[in-house]
């Protein structure tokens, strides 16, 4: 199982949000800023990078210049979410370097755009899960789709689109584990490679996400507070 580390950019800062509110925001200026951060990943062992653009997404300007660096001097693969609503975003963002750009709100209302990624780019696309309760939720998680989970992934995998990033709105900054329901039916669908975000509070909770199969898993706030050892979870993820 992969694992990468969230690094959620705001302000050019790394923060942290719970259930995804702006008024939770915290800031690890502590621990050193975006690339600082990202080498340190990078020298344990991460299988890649996990950003989001929390200023993209709340409509705020954008962190591409941070981004940008991180690409440039990390050979790290770059996966990149939030705010990503145009074709021309997402195109912007590749032709930077980054290797998958993560597309939430844009895919469902124009699932056009993700074929059309994928015909210049190849296997660039991940699309986000955010759920609630097993409902899809889009425009930075506050309006439902009535769309379940395993219906939203079926749907993609017909454009042929194989990576997927499950996350419980309800679980993700809480510490409260995994919402396991919900990930281990998407782990069951055939070809679907998903990777787990969301609640994630101990090694014990990489332990088993590696057992519904996922592919992945995104660490973010219990690796800022210091609740898990990057170097722990790599290792309990690559274990045979």
């Amino acid at each position: 199982m992969k694992v990468f580390p969230a690094i959620d950019l705001m302000n050019g800062k790394v923060v942290r949000l719970t259930k995804g509110d702006p008024k939770t925001v915290k800031t690890y200026d502590h621990l050193g800023d975006p690339l600082t951060l990202a080498k340190r990943w990078e020298r344990e062992g991460v299988d890649g990078l996990h950003i989001v653009d929390l200023d993209a997404t709340l409509g705020l300007g954008n962190n591409l210049g941070t981004i940008i660096k991180i690409v440039k001097e990390t050979a790290l693969p770059i996966h990149v979410g939030g705010g990503i609503r145009s074709l021309e975003t997402a195109e912007n963002l590749l032709n930077s370097g980054v290797s998958k750009v993560i597309l939430g709100t844009l895919a469902y209302k124009n699932p056009d755009v993700v074929t059309e990624l994928k015909k210049k780019f190849g296997d660039c696309v991940i699309i986000a899960v955010d759920h609630l309760n097993g409902v899809i939720m889009i425009e930075g998680w506050t309006k439902s789709t009535k769309i379940l989970v395993h219906e939203a992934i079926r749907q993609f995998l017909k454009l042929d689109i194989k990576t997927f990033l499950l996350t419980s709105i309800a679980k993700d900054g809480t510490f409260q584990g995994v919402d396991l329901e919900v990930l281990s039916q998407a782990c069951l669908i055939k070809e679907a490679r998903i990777i787990a975000a969301g609640g994630i509070s101990s090694l014990d909770d990489i332990a088993t996400i590696k057992q519904t199969g996922a592919y992945g898993v995104v660490v973010g706030k219990a690796l800022y507070e210091g609740k898990i050892s990057l170097k722990e979870a790599i290792k309990i993820a690559k274990e045979e």
